[in-house]
């Protein structure tokens, strides 16, 4: 069994924007606020924060900002999965060198690829960093379903500690994926 690495109530926080960009004031006020209430860990630039429609300079300059205003009284999670492999790699491992504490990985949207395909992509990426990394699987949004057999497969990779489901219908479904409860 792995380690427990995240528990409790993770606040996935949008992405306030300005008509200059990013309003890194509100998203400091949001972060201040989040960590207040006790908060036990923060998502940042995940789907909620608006990461499909970020360039990477965003992105980048999200999630080195929320680290640092963070300062270790909470996790920082990073949303840095998208539909290209090596783009995800690359904002992984900057996620990684500026401090957060673990990874976001949502299926890739718009390709629909095979299991086999999920398996590469998910694989590729948990190879190149050392973060934890949470699979997120949100079929209605990707077009893509983390199939339960895939799943466990997944959760073979040491640095794949969890998964955030968002398809009851297939998931609960496998009995073998008990073993993904950490």
């Amino acid at each position: 069994m792995k380690k427990v690495l995240f528990k409790g109530c993770g606040t996935a926080i949008v992405t306030p924007f300005s008509s200059d960009g990013v309003n890194f004031e509100e998203l400091r006020k949001l972060i201040e606020f989040q960590i207040l209430e006790g908060i036990d860990s923060l998502i940042i630039c995940g789907t909620t924060g608006e990461s499909s429609t970020m360039s990477l300079e965003e992105k980048k300059s999200v999630i080195d900002f929320s680290v640092k205003i963070a300062n270790g009284r909470v996790p920082i999670i990073a949303g840095t999965g998208g539909n290209n492999t090596a783009e995800s790699i690359k904002l992984s491992k900057y996620a990684e060198s500026v401090g957060a504490d673990g990874l976001l990985l949502v299926t890739p949207y718009y390709n629909k690829t095979t299991q086999a395909g999920l398996i590469a992509h998910f694989s590729e990426i948990a190879k190149n960093v050392s973060l934890p990394i949470i699979l997120y699987n949100v079929p209605s949004r990707t077009g893509l379903n983390i199939e339960p057999e895939t799943c466990l497969k997944l959760s073979k990779i040491q640095n794949i500690v969890a998964i955030k489901e968002a398809s009851r219908k297939y998931f609960s479904s496998c009995k073998d994926c008990k073993s993904m409860q950490r």
